[in-house]
């Protein structure tokens, strides 16, 4: 029987050896810094992704050629501020959480983790750590889109931090969590799924084919997993990330004038009805093409610094 500890910052003995006990804390900044790695790499997918979402383009490639053409080369960066925040508020709950959450559960019985308790576990910590980062995700999606804006539409934030006081000084403090009904809900199923797929995929492969998946921490383990959860969540995410981006970037409507989406079922039924059922997959492409190596870079990265400070693996 498993001999367990009150304080979570001692180790706990189960019968399969002993787990390193991490401080939710550590765990939460390994995230973070495992995330804005990531980010690094995929912004620039990020922010074709978020155009392609909001303006009409007539697909990946001459989104990237349009917007590096008109708007320049740095406009594929714009808003890497918001991301890198993004990952102190978002990041770092959804994977920290998920991975504290995990181990105990690893510590605290003899067999696996049931695959249904792993999605729930992603599922709250995604939304959690959603509903904490909509101010950021916010910033981010209007730095992304602001060169593409007519001129006289512009808003010129020089930063993140410029972005969220302007917000909350020219349209009030709630503005900052406008969209976040479908950015929540986004977030639970991606989280859900991308983490869940992906402890799934180290714990099964292994013992699926062991001479391609020698085990659970190989590259081989780890590139199934994360390409194979990257493609789960999009699916099931993409229409709540089309809807996240208009809501947050609508524009604050002019005095006695009521907004242009009143909420989440508004902007679907709008949507759909203007542009049709595919509305709810634009820029399926451009989020695919960024979550897969998003997802690998910053799962990858996070494990193997886990793995470093605990001596254990983080998913």
């Amino acid at each position: 029987m498993a001999k367990l500890r009150s304080s979570s910052s001692l180790p706990v003995t189960t019968s399969q050896g002993p787990v390193a006990s991490v401080p939710l804390s550590t765990r939460m900044c390994i995230s973070a810094v495992g995330g804005m790695g990531a980010a690094t790499f995929c912004h620039p997918i990020d922010v074709i992704r978020i155009q392609m979402q909001l303006f009409p383009y007539r697909g990946t490639f001459h989104a990237a050629k349009s917007i590096a053409s008109t708007q320049g080369i740095g406009a594929l960066y714009s808003g890497v501020t918001a991301a890198y925040l993004r990952q102190w508020t978002y990041g770092s709950c959804r994977m920290g959480a998920y991975s504290f959450m995990l181990n105990r559960a690893k510590s605290q019985r003899d067999g696996p983790v049931p695959f249904t308790q792993k999605l729930l576990m992603g599922c709250l910590s995604g939304g959690v750590g959603s509903f904490t980062g909509t101010p950021s995700e916010l910033a981010m999606v209007r730095m992304g889109a602001d060169k593409r804006l007519p001129e006289a539409e512009r808003r010129g934030y020089k930063n993140v931090f410029d972005c969220i006081v302007r917000v909350a000084r020219e349209e009030g403090p709630t503005a900052l969590w406008k969209g976040s009904g479908p950015t929540v809900i986004r977030a639970m199923l991606l989280s859900s799924s991308s983490l869940g797929i992906y402890s799934e995929c180290k714990e099964r492969l292994p013992g699926l084919a062991p001479a391609l998946f020698p085990k659970a921490d190989s590259a081989s383990t780890m590139m199934v997993g994360t390409t194979l959860s990257s493609i789960a969540a999009n699916l099931l995410c993409t229409p709540f990330d089309v809807v996240k981006s208009r809501i947050q970037n609508q524009p604050a409507p002019s005095k006695g004038k009521p907004a242009m989406y009143t909420g989440m079922v508004d902007c679907f039924v709008k949507g759909v009805r203007a542009e049709g059922p595919l509305f709810l997959y634009r820029g399926f492409v451009p989020a695919c093409i960024k979550l897969t190596p998003y997802t690998t870079i910053s799962l990858i990265l996070t494990d193997k610094m886990m793995r470093f400070v605990t001596g254990k693996s983080g998913f």
